[in-house]
């Protein structure tokens, strides 16, 4: 393996209009916090085939799904709440063929956002569909008219989220309207919100690096030791190849 792993990242997609052509879009946030933690980017397009899935997660040393439009209830065998705006199929049915083919392997995986809603189903956990109308007590985690609106976070001791954040005050954005309702076997929570919602999860073994966050590291809105999480999730993977890590700090001017 070289010094800097290759880190996959899926891509949201917009299908073509009469005046646009279709397109995929990765936001920046994503690859800049990799390209900090010392890895290496790589977008993934919507490939079809199963066999060009394998090829490209050959060639990967982890993997960062991220976030954007909702899962399709539908797709679990479950009614769709009225307010879920589920993402482009072609993104879906992407997103539900390599995920399933990641946990196959146990690639490392850090899932953001709906990106952690997936690997939670696809290992076997269930969602709430629409925070508001299924945990009436929870505070707000969205706000349509604050793209930057927080709520603390409450870390479980001996987590990585705890690792990256001790004892302090925290405080996370939050812009999300369904969330983790049954944690899938072999995960642990590692943060939630104060109202008891799961923030954070992470594989409780030792055989696999799989993490993820309900809120946005990547975001314009994190903070600065919200990064950390990506740095983590590389030093993990370094730890499962058994190379030593290239400090950022020694390839930042390269």
């Amino acid at each position: 393996m070289q010094s800097k792993p290759l880190i996959g990242l899926n891509a949201n997609f917009r299908p073509a209009t009469h005046d646009r052509p279709a397109f995929s879009f990765v936001g920046a946030g994503y690859y800049d916090a990799i390209i900090a933690a010392g890895g290496i980017p790589v977008v993934i397009p919507p490939v079809a085939e199963e066999a060009d899935m394998e090829a490209i997660l050959d060639r990967l040393h982890g993997i960062v799904f991220i976030g954007g439009p909702d899962l399709d209830p539908h797709r679990d065998g479950f009614m769709r709440h009225a307010s879920v705006r589920p993402m482009e199929s072609r993104r879906e049915d992407l997103d539900r063929a390599l995920m399933s083919l990641v946990v196959r392997r146990r690639l490392p995986v850090f899932g953001i956002g709906v990106g952690l809603q997936l690997l939670n189903i696809t290992m076997g956990g269930n969602l709430y569909f629409h925070i508001p109308a299924d945990v009436p007590t929870a505070l707000p985690h969205k706000d349509p008219i604050d793209a930057g609106h927080r709520h603390g976070l409450e870390v479980v001791p001996g987590t990585i989220m705890d690792r990256i954040y001790g004892d302090g005050e925290v405080r996370v954005n939050s812009m999300h309207h369904m969330a983790i309702d049954e944690l899938a076997p072999g995960f642990q929570v590692a943060a939630r919100a104060p109202d008891g919602l799961i923030e954070a999860v992470q594989w409780a073994g030792d055989d696999w690096v799989a993490i993820g966050t309900q809120f946005h590291p990547e975001a314009e809105s994190a903070s600065a030791l919200d990064q950390r999480i990506f740095e983590e999730f590389i030093e993990g993977i370094h730890a499962q190849y058994g190379v030593p890590r290239t400090p950022v700090a020694a390839t930042a001017g390269a």
